[in-house]
């Protein structure tokens, strides 16, 4: 299943592609570099077993295991300090980044309550895209008897297009519901 989106940018959407803005090389293609996962665990400041949660879960989710973020400064106001562990994230790239986008576009976006597609508004100006998911029950591979609290996570897709127009275009080929 992996094999199969990175199958179809190769043979169907580079040249697709191609044609449609005029590149004379295949390098200048724009591509999906990586996809980071990253889930914020403010609760983890008071109590550190949300943290091993928020672990498990995202690997369930990725399939690899995920880096647990710091604090970069204190902050008084959330009883926050420097270095505690605030979060986890996860950064796929090749096989495993085509396999979680396959799963996210295919299985787990259309799972989510009332959904119209993303935003055609989330780029950044350079061609990454970001995505914001309310809750992690929406992958096959959570359990809903297992989870002990709903956590949402931001999806960044970080693609080698110069413009937004570009990445909308790899982005829409590969699959990605955007809202019409």
């Amino acid at each position: 299943m992996a094999a199969r989106m990175k199958e179809r940018f190769v043979n169907e959407i580079t040249p697709a592609l191609m044609q449609k803005f005029d590149y004379k090389s295949v390098m200048q293609v724009p591509k999906i570099e990586k996809v980071v996962i990253n889930m914020g665990v403010g609760e983890a400041v008071q109590n550190s077993k949300v943290l091993d949660a928020a672990v498990e879960d995202m690997q369930k989710i990725a399939g690899q295991k995920p880096v647990i973020t710091r604090a970069k400064k204190s902050i008084a106001g959330f009883r926050l300090r420097e270095n505690l562990p605030i979060g986890v994230k996860v950064t796929l790239r090749g096989d495993r980044m085509y396999y979680f986008l396959d799963k996210l576009f295919n299985i787990a976006l259309p799972r989510v309550r009332d959904f119209r597609g993303v935003s055609n508004k989330s780029f950044d100006g350079r061609g990454n895209y970001t995505l914001g998911l309310k809750e992690q029950l929406i992958f096959p591979e959570i359990e809903y008897d297992k989870i002990d609290k709903i956590r949402g996570m931001d999806i960044v897709i970080v693609t080698t297009a110069q413009s937004d127009e570009e990445a909308r275009e790899l982005l829409t080929q590969l699959g990605m519901p955007f809202t019409k």
